[in-house]
């Protein structure tokens, strides 16, 4: 079974995308500078009103809907129906999950969208980030949030980039370069590191204009999470 798809991965996407600060992280000494994190990878555009976004790998929709902000249209993809359907259920305002605490313990909890997002901008859509649609058109910004080191042939996806972008438009990508066996076969990892990886494959139709170090958490009890580094990088059309 994919693990997207699950009741206990969908909780737990739910609280690390809507959940307030302190209904993930309780302990005074946590790495708080690691929360928020799909809306700070959003944050990484420049500013300004664009007319289209996409969110390739959007799980359960935050950047998407902070990508509203300054896109008068945004299109989330992701690959897992409940990941899809959840993200459009929060367009309601607010969805209430099980937070677990331990063992069979459970919280009930209440996240909600935060104020001032445009979600009626948001549209989203089951599909595969390798094979997306044909028809999807050009945008502005492109955002792939840990998304690369779990596809099979993510060669497929940087492939696609170059059409669906703008000249002069924005991708941003970030991953915590988790190349896994059970995601991506040995043979389609990068043969060195991911970042120079990602300026041979883009750097003919891309320019670089940013890399940074993205921290974000997960919750999965109310004693044990996980605390990892993305890689973050801002591309522009060429």
């Amino acid at each position: 079974m994919n693990i997207y798809e699950t009741d206990k991965l969908l909780a737990e996407y739910l609280l690390f995308h809507f959940a307030q600060p302190e209904e993930i992280l309780p302990w005074e000494f946590g790495p708080r500078e690691a929360l928020d994190y799909p809306v700070r990878v959003a944050n990484h555009f420049s500013e300004g009103q664009v007319a289209r976004g996409l969110d390739v790998g959007c799980a359960v929709g935050r950047s998407s809907y902070e990508m509203s902000r300054s896109c008068e249209e945004v299109i989330g993809i992701d690959f897992s129906h409940a990941f899809v359907a959840a993200a459009e259920e929060m367009k309601s305002g607010s969805r209430t999950i099980p937070r677990l605490e331990e063992a069979h313990l459970n919280t009930e909890l209440t996240v909600t969208l935060p104020e001032g997002l445009e979600t009626s901008r948001c549209h989203f859509e089951q599909g595969d980030a390798m094979n997306l649609r044909a028809d999807l058109g050009t945008f502005d910004r492109v955002l792939a949030a840990n998304l690369i080191c779990r596809l099979p042939e993510p060669q497929k996806f940087l492939d696609r980039l170059p059409e669906l972008v703008n000249p002069g438009g924005e991708v941003v990508l970030a991953t915590p370069c988790t190349w896994l066996e059970e995601f991506t076969p040995p043979g389609n990892w990068p043969t060195g590191s991911t970042v120079e990886w990602l300026k041979e494959k883009l750097g003919k139709d891309f320019e670089l204009l940013e890399e940074v170090n993205e921290p974000f958490l997960i919750r999965e009890t109310a004693r044990k999470f996980q605390w990892t580094v993305a890689l973050v990088t801002k591309w522009k059309r060429r």
